[in-house]
């Protein structure tokens, strides 16, 4: 017989019965039932009851463990009573009486039970981290994890795509995050980077003549923690193809994408690709006040600002005298009581705004009457222009925001997601892709008028080099985002792979030739050597797994995360460095004032 084990703890069954099997894994529980002793047993497999009486030879040595001791224990398989069949467990129709055990592994005083369900404070849980992944749940989401990129990896290989490797250490290249940079020991005073994203790389694989890559690729960025994002590293399916439109793109990477979800979304509805809506960026801003908007909550805002101008209510008339202003509102079906207006007024207020503007709409026996502040102020004719144009009717509510749209659409795009939630709207049995396309390639600073990248600088603009030479403003790139239930799932481009316009596009948001030609000289250098057109998208690993987890927060599908302060208390990370690694460096710590 193996020294560990003949079978699983999810393996045996009636047709064992009789049989001598040997098990190894967790006492998950132990029950005493008046000199009856029980121990369910655990593996990654699932589930076993073991017990032994005081016939045991070895009941003495049984009585001693604990919660998640390690052992091995050889036994007979029996038969249970039918009465005592557990139904929820693929072993629930045998037990094993215990002959014999070993303690693989005694376990101290636990910091937190595997057993149950009980909630401990995510410092506990990251610093034992080990028990907390012992847990059914944390099993269950690895598993998941693992299923997930290995289903991944099977389509992309389907569709003709190779998996290559990129480096790890390399140059430090702005990507719009920090880097994690790398001190030289052989170059003295130099530092390597963590990639950000293997962008470069890649797209040097086309120039190489590789028509299809794919990765999954580790990506290193110093961020501030968010729940959907880790603050140090991530993985993502990283692909990028020679010869492609963006539609090429889509019709690649979209099938991939819902393949994964309906194989691991639990029956949730997944829309077919060549339905998920293509929606321009300034209409998402303008919609959902998004660009990665939640397309299960219906709601779509609107411009109201007409039935505004001019109004007896002071604030929004005032506001629409100054340029690049507009009153925006956000249809409530269903919302129309004082009592809901009021927690959305309060919601605004949590937001820093001093509230939120609102109408609804009551029966008042002989008709429909508009209520609210705002319906007093701007009188029925208005506020019926209003209710025509949102499709209101009895019982409905609009929520309104004013501004220049930059500054509200945050909080107007929250609201949205937020009024869906509590009114029910949003469909919670589905997953709602859209592509989000047509992103501006440049902003302008409010207050010293520069011109600079808004989204990313390697995009190829529409219109080429005859958009570059118009307003920068006006230049939109052939760069797109996934959108997926209020998450971006994937971000792409097609890239620019021409030099000259290259050196154009930099030197509209301030940036000299030689600059681009010191910051990405490989990438510049290569494309007069006869680059194809090329583009790609890299897509969130640890966000897909989340969702389709149904977790809210990315530490719950990550096996060793980092803690909102982007520790890793269980490795006790970032440590000081001894003073000899400082020396082999040539690297001096300046302390920091407390």
């Amino acid at each position: 017989m193996h020294a560990y084990r003949s079978h699983s703890c999810a393996d045996l069954n009636k047709s064992n019965v009789g049989e001598t099997v040997r098990l190894s894994g967790w006492v998950h529980r132990v029950r005493d039932h008046g000199g009856l002793l029980f121990i369910d047993l655990r593996d990654h497999y699932g589930v076993t009851q073991v017990m032994a009486d005081p016939d045991s030879p070895v009941f003495a040595e049984i009585e001693k463990v604990r919660s998640e001791w390690c052992i091995r224990i050889d036994g007979e398989v029996k038969a249970r009573d039918e009465s005592l069949i557990n139904p929820k467990i693929s072993t629930g129709e045998i037990e094993v009486f215990i002959r014999d055990i070993e303690v693989l592994g005694a376990a101290d005083e636990l910091p937190l039970m595997v057993f149950g369900d009980q909630e401990y404070p995510e410092e506990t849980r990251l610093r034992y981290r080990y028990l907390d992944l012992r847990r059914e749940k944390m099993q269950a989401s690895m598993t998941l994890r693992s299923d997930v990129v290995a289903s991944m990896r099977r389509r992309m290989w389907d569709q003709n795509f190779r998996e290559f490797q990129t480096p790890i250490i390399t140059a430090s290249s702005p990507e719009g995050a920090r880097d994690f940079l790398v001190p030289s020991r052989l170059h003295p005073g130099k530092f390597y980077a963590l990639p950000q994203a293997p962008q470069q790389f890649k797209q040097l694989i086309m120039v190489s003549g590789f028509d299809k890559y794919f990765q999954i690729a580790p990506c290193f960025r110093d961020e501030d923690p968010r729940a959907d994002r880790s603050p140090t590293d991530f993985y993502q399916l990283d692909m990028e193809m020679s010869f492609v439109t963006q539609q090429d793109v889509f019709d690649t990477i979209s099938p991939v994408l819902a393949g994964v979800f309906e194989e691991f979304g639990g029956g949730k509805k997944v829309d077919a690709p060549q339905d998920w809506p293509q929606i321009p960026y300034a209409e998402a801003a303008m919609k959902y006040g998004s660009d990665k908007p939640d397309l299960r909550n219906p709601i779509e805002m609107q411009d109201c600002s007409e039935h505004f101008r001019g109004s007896g209510f002071a604030i929004f008339a005032k506001l629409l005298e100054q340029e690049g202003t507009q009153i925006r509102a956000i249809p409530a079906p269903t919302g129309g009581s004082r009592k809901f207006c009021d927690r959305m007024n309060k919601f605004a207020q949590g937001e820093g705004l001093p509230g939120m503007g609102y109408i609804f709409w009551r029966d008042q026996g002989e008709g429909m009457e508009a209520a609210g502040p705002l319906a007093k102020n701007i009188g029925p004719e208005r506020t019926e222009a209003i209710r025509q144009q949102l499709s209101l009717g009895v019982g409905d509510a609009a929520f309104f925001l004013g501004g220049k749209p930059k500054a509200f659409e945050k909080v107007a795009g929250k609201a949205r997601d937020v009024i869906g939630e509590e009114l029910g709207l949003t469909d919670k049995d589905r997953f709602a892709f859209a592509w989000i396309v047509d992103f501006p390639i440049y902003e302008q600073d409010e207050e010293s008028g520069a011109i600079d990248f808004e989204h990313n600088p390697f995009s190829m603009p529409q219109g080429g080099m005859d958009a570059l030479n118009g307003d920068p403003l006006a230049v939109k790139g052939y760069q797109y985002d996934l959108a997926c239930n209020g998450y971006e799932l994937v971000s792409g481009a097609i890239r620019n792979h021409k030099p000259e316009i290259m050196l154009k596009a930099f030197e509209l948001a301030g940036y000299g030739a030689d600059e681009v030609k010191s910051r990405f000289g490989a990438l510049f250098n290569a494309f007069h050597y006869g680059a194809p057109p090329h583009g790609g998208c890299a897509a969130g690993i640890d966000r897909i797994v989340m969702l389709l987890a149904d977790e809210a927060n990315i530490r719950e599908v990550m096996m060793f995360p980092m803690n909102q302060r982007a520790e890793d208390l269980m490795m006790d990370a970032p440590s000081n460095p001894s003073s000899d690694q400082l020396m082999e460096l040539g690297l001096r710590v300046i302390p920091q004032d407390q």
